[in-house]
């Protein structure tokens, strides 16, 4: 599997749980526990998704230099706290949701590098 492969098919699997998470989340408990998880797996495919980017560059170039990963890293984290920080100050997501959206993400990274390691496909 190519890195390439790997993104899209994160990206997709993540996609997927998170809508079915927010759906029966969001009939049993509400509309910010939807919008919870939604927002936790967005911001997670986005932030996964930016750092393949920054690491692509960064092969491609023969390598970054260390600040350019400190200062983008620094954005990525910033990104997602402000955003997770009017979330939750506007009352628009639960705190335990948003955390079950971005936890999706990792999850099925390592299930993926299980798989991979195997043998499977």
């Amino acid at each position: 599997m190519t890195p390439g492969e790997l993104t899209a098919q994160v990206t997709l699997d993540t996609c997927a749980a998170v809508a079915v998470l927010a759906a029966l989340g969001g009939l049993v408990a509400g509309a910010p526990v939807a919008g919870g998880v939604l927002t936790g797996g967005g911001l997670a495919v986005f932030s996964f998704r930016w750092l393949v980017a920054r690491a692509a560059a960064a092969t491609a170039a023969g390598g970054a230099p260390v600040s350019a990963w400190v200062i983008g890293a620094g954005l990525r984290f910033a990104a997602c706290m402000v955003t997770c920080a009017l979330l939750l100050k506007t009352g628009w997501a639960d705190p335990i949701a948003l955390v079950a959206g971005f936890t999706v993400l990792p999850c099925d990274v390592v299930v993926r590098g299980l798989t991979s390691a195997r043998g499977g496909a």
